[in-house]
């Protein structure tokens, strides 16, 4: 008896077949996840610049800024993937991007 050679599928040939990645499948359990190990850059905030208006929070992506109890708006660098956009949209200039320490 002659063996049937099967042949493996390389590429999803519909979309329903594609791995499903990268998903949260269960409520609040994304802040188990510290993703900032990785970043090259982290954001610093001068106090003396800042005029607490949040755009660095509204802005940020990864959602990793917070306001503290005397109301500035500081990164969780637990979360932070240093990608400047709150140095960048900070129009008093109150938030400079540093070379991350390894």
């Amino acid at each position: 008896m002659a063996k049937k050679k099967t042949e493996q599928k390389k590429w999803p040939e519909k979309w329903h077949e594609v791995t499903p990645g990268c998903m949260v499948f269960e409520p609040g359990n994304a802040a188990n996840y510290k993703t900032g190990s990785w970043k090259a850059q982290r954001p610093i905030l001068d106090t003396k610049k800042c005029i607490k208006c949040g755009i660095c929070y509204i802005f940020c992506p990864e959602a990793c800024i917070q306001e503290d109890t005397e109301g500035f708006f500081q990164a969780d660098l637990g979360y932070c993937k240093g990608c400047g956009i709150c140095a960048h949209e900070c129009w008093p200039g109150a938030i400079s991007m540093v070379e991350e320490e390894e």
